[in-house]
Formats: structure tokens, sequence, C-alpha cells
């Protein structure tokens, strides 16, 4: 879910590196071990991929004797492990059989030849029919072959305090139905509880994806219908008033201090600080966010809050008047794919079959707080009662957008955390923040531009 932006590769991504070299050989090294590179978390306490990942090789094992399944941990932001993983997918010996991809990065990958199509796999897997549709869109290129096996979604809303808005006299079931109802609470609670963050909209180039889709584009497509890219003329969005509203607000949130310090806005680990520190010390009373925040949380989280299903709340996120529909949510995923190279892909293929058992699906699901995609696990009662909320959040999706799945969205999305960058320090004015974007758009898109007021 997060773009290219100036890389500095943690020690665990070399490492993992390093290991891939040391070990003499790629992914065709052993025939009888399936090699899997997923994103570790940064925050050290929060291990629950690991340990959903470590059950599942467990089974495997056990299940087919004598195969192995070696795990590669790339500990790094987003933005990082999507590069880290691209280098090691380009060459035979540092290939992994099998890789965690984010739907807004597989477009990219499949076009540049890193990872091979499943529909040989999937014309014999009967599990495949109980995935709705638009996750299996998802992971499907322009080619009409699919590349991946989404594991769950998400879905995007407003999280906020109840006991700071108590102090500041705000309702418990508050409901903005505009974006100027949002501005007219945070400033109430700048006004009366002065020790808090009113409201945090991410935004910026170093927080990658997150900014660009918790933030802008959940502004963005409250403006109108097709705000960043027009489906029927097959181009991109390029002038539209949407666009420099949705930087109006970012600038009005920055310049009016109703969001955190710049300095930390900015910081490419903001949404493990909002996750660890300001949402459960209670420092944050508004938090535009996704719906697995409440991971972090549970016991097995990386900030056990026991309080935290009664302290905060949630709202759907307005369209900017109040206009039809009225609410608005994001959604993505991530998927599991098979590299182009891997010398393994049967292997590889029985481990994914291993992860969506349905008990597996589910307990996925639980653990990683996802928005089911499949039918059989979105009617378990496991997943149902799995988290307070989940109700709220799988509502979202009548209401929810996806982003463009074409190659260059990541670059798009570069553009866009420019372009929220600039106003959020003052670098720039909404209007002339948009023009800039759209001179870049131009050049990505290779003129497949259309202008929209």
């Amino acid at each position: 879910m997060r773009p290219t932006a100036p890389l500095i590769l943690t020690a665990a991504a070399l490492v993992a590196a390093a290991g891939l070299t040391a070990c003499g050989g790629g992914s065709g090294s052993d025939p009888d071990t399936v090699k899997i590179a997923y994103n570790r978390s940064t925050d050290n306490k929060i291990r629950f991929k690991d340990n959903f990942l470590a059950g599942v090789k467990k089974e495997f094992e056990k299940a087919n004797p004598g195969k192995k399944v070696k795990l590669i941990p790339i500990q790094a932001q987003d933005n990082d492990y999507a590069t880290k993983v691209q280098q090691m997918m380009r060459s035979p010996k540092t290939a992994p059989d099998l890789v965690y991809e984010d739907t807004f990065r597989i477009n990219s990958d499949i076009t540049a030849g890193y990872l091979r199509p499943l529909d040989e796999y999937l014309a014999k897997w009967q599990t495949w029919d109980q995935f709705v549709d638009t996750a299996k869109a998802a992971a499907k290129a322009e080619d009409g072959k699919t590349y991946g096996i989404p594991d769950g979604t998400d879905t995007r809303g407003l999280w906020f305090n109840k006991k700071i808005f108590a102090k500041a006299g705000l309702p418990a079931d508050w409901q903005p139905g505009s974006w100027d109802d949002i501005l007219a609470a945070a400033r109430t609670i700048k006004k009366k509880v002065p020790d808090v963050i009113p409201l945090n909209v991410y935004t910026g180039k170093a927080p990658g994806e997150t900014a660009v889709m918790q933030g802008f584009e959940m502004l963005l497509y409250g403006t109108g219908e097709n705000p960043l890219y027009d489906p029927k003329a097959k181009k991109w969005v390029t002038g539209g008033k949407g666009f420099e509203d949705a930087l109006g607000f970012i600038k009005t949130v920055y310049d009016e201090k109703l969001g955190p310090d710049v300095s930390d806005a900015l910081d490419p680990n903001v949404g493990t600080t909002v996750s660890s520190e300001w949402l459960p010390e209670e420092k944050l009373a508004i938090d535009l966010d996704g719906s697995w925040l409440g991971q972090n949380w549970l016991k097995t989280g990386g900030k056990p809050w026991p309080e935290w299903s009664k302290t905060l709340g949630q709202a759907a996120m307005p369209t900017q008047n109040g206009q039809a529909p009225g609410k608005v949510s994001m959604s993505g995923g991530w998927t599991w794919a098979i590299t182009a190279k891997s010398k393994n892909p049967d292997l590889a293929w029985k481990f994914i079959e291993q992860m969506q058992t349905k008990k597996n699906a589910v307990e996925w699901c639980v653990v990683d707080a996802q928005i089911a995609v499949r039918k059989d696990v979105a009617k378990d009662p496991r997943y149902l009662s799995s988290m307070p909320g989940i109700t709220f959040f799988t509502d979202l999706v009548k209401y929810t957008h996806y982003r463009p799945a074409l190659p260059v969205y990541p670059q798009v999305s570069t553009a866009i955390g420019e372009a929220m960058e600039s106003v959020t320090t003052g670098d720039a004015s909404p209007d002339k923040a948009a023009e800039s974007y759209g001179d870049q758009l131009k050049t990505i898109a290779d003129g497949a531009t259309v202008a929209k007021d």
C-alpha cells in the first residue's frame, strides 16, 4: 500500500538479504524448501503475523513429510519492504518462492515480470469460489490473469476518544455530517482540552501510502465521482477542485495546529506512534484510520489496552458536504503471490492452500483484524465476535472505494504524498500543490490525463 520514498533499509532487512545470498543460492537451491518473504512489524512487540506463519509452517511440514518452510521476515516500513522484495525478486539467486504483496503494488510488480500467474492452480481450487468478486479483482492484471490470493481487506473511518469528547462537551455517539463538522469538533477540543492532539490526518511523503490512502484519498473520494481516475476515459484526473479542497482540509488542520506537530506528522513511523502511544495513552482525540487498529490493543498485540473498546468510538468519514451517499471509505488489502523466478512454484502453492484452510483463514482475519473477503469466513461465529467494531467496519464496505489497480499508481501515490507535504509544511498553497501534481501526473501517465473542474 505504500509508495517509493528515499530508502534507508533497516538492519533487519539487510540481514535477511545477506542471509539469502550466503546460503549459496536462491529459491531453486533446495527443491524441498519453500522460501517465504513477508513484512515484519517495526514494533518489536507485535509478532502476530510471525506467530501465525510459524503455525502454518508447522502444519505444512507435518502434512508434507520431507518438505521444509523457510520464513524470511523483512522488518521495515512498507516503502522499504517493497523495494527490498523487488530487489530480491530480480534474481533467481535471491528470489523467494512466495511473497506478501500489497494490492496497490501488485500490478506494477506484474508489469515488471516479478510474479507468476496462478490461473492453472485456481482452476482446480474449489476454495476460490468462496472469495468475493471485488477481492478476486484486486489481484487480476490487465492481461486478465490472477497473480495473488487475497487474505483479507480493510475499511477506514474516524476513531475518537469518548473521555476526551466528554471533557470537551461533545457527544459519545458523534457522527459528523461533513468535513466542517470534523474541523468544528477538533477546534472545540483544542480550546477545551488543550493538552491533547485534536485530530490526526496522515500526511506527507515519509508515511507513504498510509498518508495517501488513509489521509488524502479518504478526503478526495468524498468530493465527487471518480476524482482520481476516470475509468471510462481511461485517464487520470488532474486540475480537479476536489483535489484542491482535499489539500485545503489538510492545510487547515496543520495551519490551525489541530493536528500533531508537523515533525511528528512527517515521521515515517507515525502510524506506530498513533497506535502504540497517542491513542492508548489518550493523547489523541480523533484519528482518521483503519479498521485494524484494535489488533494492537488485544492481549496478543503490541500495546495491550483492555479499556479500548469502551474508551474509543467509531464514526464513518462523511463526504465533503454531506452529499450522497453521505459516507466514504477506502479499502485495500494484501495478497500472497508466487514469484516468477521461483523454482518451487508447486510447493509454494501448497503452502497457500495450507494458509487458506477455513480454520486458518478465520484465524488470520481474527488476529490481523481483517475484514473477510471469503463468504464462508464472513459467516463464521468466531469472526463475527472477534473484535469490537467489526460490524461497524464491515458495514462500511457498501461505501468503500478501491484505488485504481494500474501499474503507475505507486508513482501517482508518490506525487500525491509530495503535494500533501508541501501544504502541510506551508511551502505551497493547495492550488499550487495541485498544479505541481498535475504536471507530474502528465509525465507519469504519459499524457493520459483529463482535467476536471
